[in-house]
């Protein structure tokens, strides 16, 4: 993957907070939600000792304390790709709102139902009942097979999708039905491969940053975006983060 070349932030932007050498005055427990959601700080930036651009971790590890220390106990970074095709966007529509092994569960079956390759013709030439019968609901089956239809119709264009911008991806994807603002920002991490999206409606996402950040109650998207401010241009490495951090596997 191609990262957006951003340097490391300069040593002498941190503070000492509490007895912990933290960024930007930021603190833990309750010092932490109001530095991360009223932050002004910006960060000296300046680049590595050889003058190369910092990696993603380097970045994230400088910007963000907590996450630094989420970073440090998850490990490498690993995120599992899909191809940004027909299929994946199915396969999230099948996952929405569903324990990630029933809903493998649910999309083998389509898939072997469709002959062994989704296809916007192979999910057309099944039957509603067909698909009902295979564990989807009534709403998901209908939102399957509006994508399909839109798709074999030009109305919705995989192959365009790569030279377009997040904002033009998303407009085009919440057209067809069941396509919300979710599933289209689990294509964009998760096929297209956008390095920085932060999925605000993720339930997972939302309950690692409240476990992090010490917060009493689920953070809105203001609260999540103002937290991540920190964190561009790499928001999707870190919401792999929070989701790792909860010990939850992410396959979508």
């Amino acid at each position: 993957m191609n990262w957006p070349a951003v340097p490391v932030l300069s040593a002498g932007a941190a503070s000492l907070c509490g007895g912990v050498r933290l960024h930007g005055g930021l603190r833990y427990n309750r010092c932490i939600l109001k530095a991360a959601t009223k932050r002004e700080f910006v960060p000296t930036i300046s680049s590595g000792n050889d003058g190369a651009p910092a990696s993603p971790l380097a970045y994230l590890r400088a910007a963000d304390p907590v996450l630094a220390a989420i970073i440090d106990r998850v490990g490498a970074y690993a995120m599992q790709y899909h191809e940004p095709t027909f299929r994946a966007l199915v396969r999230s529509i099948v996952f929405q709102q569903l324990h990630g092994k029933a809903a493998r569960a649910i999309f083998d079956r389509l898939q072997q139902k469709a002959g062994g390759e989704v296809t916007p013709e192979s999910i057309l030439r099944l039957r509603p009942a067909q698909m009902r019968a295979l564990g989807l609901s009534r709403q998901k089956l209908t939102y399957i097979r509006d994508l399909a239809r839109k798709t074999r119709d030009g109305l919705v264009e995989f192959d365009k999708f790569p030279q377009m911008t997040d904002e033009e991806v998303m407009a085009e994807l919440i057209q067809v039905k069941g396509i919300g603002e979710w599933t289209a920002h689990m294509f964009l991490m998760f096929a297209l491969r956008r390095p920085n999206i932060l999925p605000t409606g993720d339930y997972g996402v939302r309950s690692a940053m409240r476990k992090a950040y010490g917060m009493k109650v689920m953070p809105k998207p203001r609260t999540m975006a103002r937290i991540a401010k920190s964190w561009h241009p790499y928001c999707s490495v870190a919401s792999w983060y929070m989701w790792r951090s909860l010990d939850v596997p992410v396959e979508l």
